[in-house]
Order: C-alpha cells, then structure tokens, then sequence
C-alpha cells in the first residue's frame, strides 16, 4: 500500500443487537392462600443478546393497605444466582427465579414486579 497511493474504500454494516430478557411463564398467577402462608411459583428468566456478564437485580412492590400500612408481601430466590453468563456457544443461559408471597393481612394484588441488569435495562 505504501508504494500505490490508490484509495481503497470498505464497506461494513451490521446490525445492532440490544440486550434483553424474556419470561417463561411471560405472565404470574400466584393462587389465594390462607393469612399467613407462602405460596410461591418458579419463573424462567430468558436473556438474549448478552455479551457480557450482567447481574439481574430485581425491584419489589410495596404495597400499602387500607389502613395506611405498608407491608412487602414478595420475595424472590436465584437458587443459581443472578449472573448472565454468556457461554462458549454464544448463547445466554437461562435464570430460575422463584417468586414468593406471604402476607398476614388480607390483600389482592395486580402490579409489577421489575427485573433490570446492571445497565439499568
């Protein structure tokens, strides 16, 4: 190249993959239970496009009840832990997460429960 000043042009493209994370089930139905038992359900958390470890923290609701207390009634386990790790075939291994309820007061409720990773996704 140093002896030939002619321009040599390259053209490049791509696509770019956001990070994101899908659930199995996509939605969660924990059944009525009497005051003050657990009831508890297993979520498949699904990430894709990964290319680095990230760590899923997670953001419980609290609820206030009609009398003007607070309670939060979730909890949630990573019996694996909470890392997205990408494997040696390129792909990001699932995460289970077991959600859990408990109250001791009577309560209903219809809301979210948001997972974010370490880029607040």
């Amino acid at each position: 190249l140093k002896d030939n000043p002619s321009y040599y042009k390259i053209a490049l493209s791509g696509i770019v993959m956001s990070p994101k994370i899908n659930f199995d089930p996509p939605f969660l139905m924990l059944m009525p239970v009497p005051l003050d038992v657990k009831t508890e359900t297993a979520i498949n958390i699904i990430p894709q496009d990964y290319l680095r470890q990230s760590r899923i923290q997670v953001e419980l609701p609290e609820l206030e009840l009609e009398d003007g207390d607070r309670i939060y009634p979730f909890s949630v386990q990573f019996p694996e832990g909470q890392d997205i790790v990408l494997s040696s075939d390129g792909t990001n291994k699932e995460l289970i997460c077991y959600i859990s309820f408990r109250s001791s007061r009577p309560v209903s409720f219809l809301g979210n429960i948001f997972f974010i990773d370490e880029e607040e996704n």
